[in-house]
């Protein structure tokens, strides 16, 4: 499991210093319906606007 996640979304409620996500957990979801196979094919679900 990764130790810090890196977020450099900084109108994320999640965004913290050093472009940290503060988040207790974090959910990435895919575009495509099989497998993602670039960034772009992904998003995080668990942003928020502050």
């Amino acid at each position: 499991m990764a130790k810090d996640v890196m977020c450099e979304v900084n109108s994320c409620r999640y965004w913290a210093q050093d472009n940290k996500c503060s988040a207790s957990s974090i959910f990435v979801a895919s575009h495509n319906p099989r497998e993602a196979r670039k960034p772009a094919e992904t998003d995080c679900r668990t942003f928020e606007a502050k």
